[in-house]
């Protein structure tokens, strides 16, 4: 496939796709996420890709959706519009991603705020630039249940989640790294060498004893229940969009969203 909105190169066996929309911090609208998931299914199929490096062009990772495309894409959407729009977009994606056959690696720089916090945390490892941080402020801009797929106790400790949600402040890299959240934090101009160094070594692995350990791994998490809880979040994520907060915050409109989530950082 020919992309528009990521870009997609192989060096040996590491696929790299970055997001590639710098000119708005990469942030997520529809037809980016489509070519991600075709990306991604892609290289699943691929039986010369070991290993998927997911990351982006520019300054920062992501800024997550572009609420802005939204707003032309889907300016007054139903209830049942904006289940089946996001069930797909940010649900099903990040499950399938979630679900890779093969591991994947984050490489983050810079901003990498809800949707791309959703997104990154949904791959098997993460290595982050020293400037990165990380930041889900939507409980407090928009008034919903905050993102789409809560990842957030999975990857870090229940306070620690709570915290980040109910304040909406920064995680910086380093902190993220402290709590076991990522894996490595390097200086900025070693993200790339350092993010594919990390992919080959993983890539020299035998292939299956990879793919069925990481399933084996995922399973762990579904024996706790991650399924289960990711499912009830969802649901109670598209609730969040009914209430009477949420409709006095699409009433104030998307400038004061956006005002609001900058005045947290």
């Amino acid at each position: 496939m020919s992309y528009e909105l990521i870009r997609v190169e192989r060096i040996g066996p590491v696929c790299r796709i970055y997001l590639n929309r710098p000119e708005v911090r990469n942030a997520q609208d529809r037809s980016l996420l489509r070519e991600l998931d075709g990306a991604l299914r892609e290289a699943e199929a691929d039986d010369d890709v070991r290993v998927v490096v997911l990351g982006a062009v520019g300054d920062h990772f992501s800024a997550g959706h572009d609420l802005k495309s939204a707003r032309v894409e889907r300016p007054n959407p139903t209830v049942e519009q904006r289940w089946n729009y996001e069930e797909e977009h940010f649900l099903e994606y990040c499950l399938r991603l979630h679900d890779l056959k093969k591991p994947t690696i984050a490489q983050v720089q810079g901003a990498c705020i809800a949707g791309g916090y959703m997104v990154a945390n949904m791959c098997d490892l993460i290595v982050c630039a020293d400037n990165a941080f990380f930041s889900d402020p939507v409980a407090h801009s928009m008034g919903t249940a905050s993102l789409e797929v809560l990842i957030h106790p999975w990857v870090m400790g229940m306070r620690k989640a709570k915290e980040l949600i109910f304040t909406g402040a920064r995680l910086p890299a380093a902190e993220a790294l402290q709590i076991g959240m990522v894996n490595r934090v390097v200086p900025v101009a070693e993200l790339e060498q350092a993010t594919l160094e990390l992919a080959n070594t993983v890539a020299a692995a035998p292939p299956y004893g990879l793919r069925f350990t990481k399933r084996s791994l995922n399973r762990t998490w579904d024996a706790q229940g991650f399924r289960a809880a990711i499912s009830a979040h969802f649901d109670l994520h598209q609730l969040s969009h009914v209430t009477e907060e949420f409709q006095e915050h699409l009433k104030r409109g998307l400038d004061s969203t956006i005002k609001r989530a900058k005045g947290l950082a």
